[in-house]
């Protein structure tokens, strides 16, 4: 088997993932993937698609991820994971699809317009 590489995207964040046979680690920006993520609900988000499949042991993952949050980086790696486990097994789709792991999130943060304070808030009005 051959490196297989994709790209998930969550807001600003952006992430590609390299699988290749092998233990199970998970490297992200050449750092364990316990110490870039500290919180367990990150490290879930980022686990979920390889345990789904029952794909946690056979793969050694490396993910180079920039931009955003820390959150929107952890749901990108899930996004570019999940994809990359459809090209693994066309099965694996079926497991994966109804719980929203590979539909791409849309929601993006709405730009500032000129005249306002923020996206929608105002500037105080005042009548006097």
């Amino acid at each position: 088997m051959d490196v297989i590489h994709k790209i998930g995207r969550r807001k600003t964040a952006v992430a590609r993932v390299y699988l290749s046979k092998g233990k199970g680690n998970i490297t992200v920006n050449k750092k364990d993937v316990n110490v870039y993520f500290p919180t367990a609900t990150l490290q879930y988000k980022v686990n979920q698609p390889l345990v789904m499949t029952e794909n946690d042991k056979n793969f050694d993952i490396k993910v180079n991820v920039f931009g955003g949050g820390i959150t929107g980086q952890a749901e990108a790696i899930r996004l570019a994971l999940s994809r990359a486990m459809c090209e693994v097994d066309a099965e694996n789709r079926t497991i994966l699809k109804p719980e929203g792991l590979l539909t791409r999130d849309p929601r993006m943060v709405e730009r500032k317009k000129f005249g306002q304070k923020k996206a929608r808030k105002k500037f105080q009005f005042s009548k006097r």
